[in-house]
């Protein structure tokens, strides 16, 4: 699965360049509890059709029902107007909040772009799907668009004249071995909206790959990690378990600028990479503190699946810019747990509190 704002202004963009109807909603404020954070957008074609997510759903079946209606089996546009972009708000009373599904004291408010214009949509899918950071401002007197690269991911901004939002290319995954857990791990991967390569030189692990829509090569691990180009939006991660492979890979990792860096293995093995790459090539301890190991949140995974949830749940904690737990949290975890009548969630509530 592909990054879903990706995927949305894929869809408005064929919507309008086959000259239907059709609209883009963006999450510009909210207060309180809110299904989805500000940034979001949706697609609405006149036809009924929608990409991408304002809420739960209720919220998208109301839009639906405003500007579109359904007449002998085929939908077509009824009310969705023209002209400059608009605001609606919804869950002002606790009423509506009920109705669309809104947490309670759930308050969100909407900018409406109607008819974007077809060819502004077409340089922007085009610039993210070469890779591009693209900032997307819009005039809100006429709904003009100014489009423009951009160095850095930036949050929404809505101004009294403009609204500003950033939209980047899809998250990638950097997975270095074809083993089973990488199979699980990458499909985890896919479905959160990573594009993933695996990099295997070894035969008989790649022969045996059996996900679809996965990226494979054959190349040697840290020549795949130069052409690979790690950005602020790649994670690289290690799961061969062999040093000739792992390390080389790493090395070249620790050097970009990718957000998360990991590698599988014990405390120990971890230990014993830190000292292999401090005195055999040199590395700092400031570079050795991006690596990250054990990969994985603790939640007591024995098989890998399970290792693969708890890996791509520290994946995107650390995308998302969550305050993980303590390692401390982890070993007092485990000494908690093998007590004999300890329940494990008092267990956990206790480890939290103590973090």
């Amino acid at each position: 699965m592909e990054n879903l704002d990706v995927m949305v202004l894929r869809s408005l963009r064929d919507w309008r360049a086959d000259g239907k109807r059709a609209l883009i909603a963006t999450v510009v404020r909210t207060w309180g509890s809110s299904p989805r954070p500000v940034g979001s957008i949706m697609a609405l074609c006149e036809t009924g059709a929608v990409v991408g997510s304002v809420s739960g759903g209720c919220i998208e079946d109301d839009l639906i029902d405003r500007f579109t209606q359904a007449y002998s089996g085929q939908s077509i546009s009824k009310t969705m107007p023209s002209g400059p972009p608009t605001f609606v708000k919804y869950g002002i009373t606790a009423d509506e909040a009920h109705r669309f599904g809104l947490p309670c004291g759930g308050t969100l408010e909407l900018l409406m772009e109607y008819d974007p214009d077809a060819a502004a949509l077409a340089q922007l899918v085009a610039s993210l799907e070469s890779g591009q950071l693209m900032q997307r401002s819009v005039r809100l007197a006429d709904g003009m668009v100014t489009l423009s690269r951009h160095a850095a991911p930036a949050e929404l901004a809505l101004s009294r004249t403009e609204l500003t939002n950033t939209f980047g290319p899809e998250y990638r995954m950097l997975l270095i071995g074809a083993g089973q857990l990488t199979e699980y791990l990458a499909t985890m991967a896919k479905f959160s909206g990573f594009a993933v390569t695996v990099c295997d030189p070894r035969e008989e692990y790649r022969s045996a790959w059996s996900v679809p829509g996965v990226a494979v090569t054959s190349d040697m691990p840290d020549d795949v990690v130069n052409a690979f180009k790690p950005d602020r939006r790649s994670c690289v991660i290690a799961l061969t378990h062999d040093p000739k492979l792992d390390d080389l890979a790493l090395l070249e990792a620790l050097t970009t600028d990718a957000f998360y860096v990991g590698a599988i293995g014990s405390r120990r093995n971890n230990e014993a990479r830190h000292q292999r790459m401090a005195e055999h090539f040199s590395v700092s301890q400031e570079a050795l503190a991006r690596l990250r190991g054990p990969i994985g949140i603790y939640i007591g995974s024995k098989t890998p699946p399970e290792i693969a949830v708890s890996v791509m749940a520290e994946v995107l904690a650390v995308k998302n810019g969550v305050l993980l737990p303590r390692d401390m949290a982890v070993a007092q975890a485990k000494n908690e747990l093998a007590v004999p009548g300890n329940d494990v969630s008092e267990v956990v509530c206790a480890v939290v509190r103590r973090v």
